[in-house]
């Protein structure tokens, strides 16, 4: 058996993580583009003032990680999935690095209650898991409206703010196995 020295191998280049925007800095001699990591925050206005209370705490919350967000309103909680798949194609600069989904489901007198919830928490999850989304589920279910006010209220239980918190972990989970 013959025993041969290996050359070494070459060094290769650091690999940089880049996000697309104009601003760059250079640490180095690597040239690091940065920006600030962009939610988008879906409401479902079915119940206006309720969606209100509950992006309040969303805003908070995102507003306290530095982070960009735009917002944008759908009828129901059965259209936040396909909004959030609609705007998961969007590329370069204003691409969304996460997520946040808010709203409020009531309990009526039939099973639609049943339906929304359900189909709106699985399309959540089936977009998480399948296309990789960071996705902070703000929507709320309850039996009345009093329940409602509880969960939504920033000085209560801020289930906004828990979401956007949510997103924001996730964000930040997704970067480290990224790297």
């Amino acid at each position: 058996m013959v025993s041969r020295a290996r050359k070494p191998a070459a060094k290769k280049p650091a690999k940089v993580k880049k996000f697309a925007t104009s601003k760059s800095q250079v640490m180095g001699g690597l040239s690091i583009d940065i920006r600030k990591p962009r939610v988008l925050i879906v409401e479902a206005r079915f119940y206006e003032d309720i969606a209100d209370a509950l992006f309040e705490g969303a805003k908070a919350a995102i507003d306290a990680s530095d982070f960009d967000y735009d917002r944008i309103d759908v009828p129901g909680a059965l259209e936040i999935p396909a909004a959030i798949r609609f705007a998961m194609n969007r590329k370069g600069e204003r691409a969304y690095d996460g997520f946040v989904a808010l709203g409020c489901v009531i309990r009526g007198e039939t099973a639609h209650f049943d339906v929304v919830i359900n189909e709106s928490a699985r399309g959540l999850q089936q977009l998480a898991i399948e296309h990789q989304l960071a996705i902070g589920n703000g929507i709320i279910t309850v039996e009345n409206e009093e329940q409602a006010w509880d969960r939504a209220r920033k000085d209560r239980q801020d289930k906004g703010g828990q979401a956007a918190l949510a997103c924001v972990a996730m964000i930040g989970l997704k970067q480290l196995f990224s790297i």
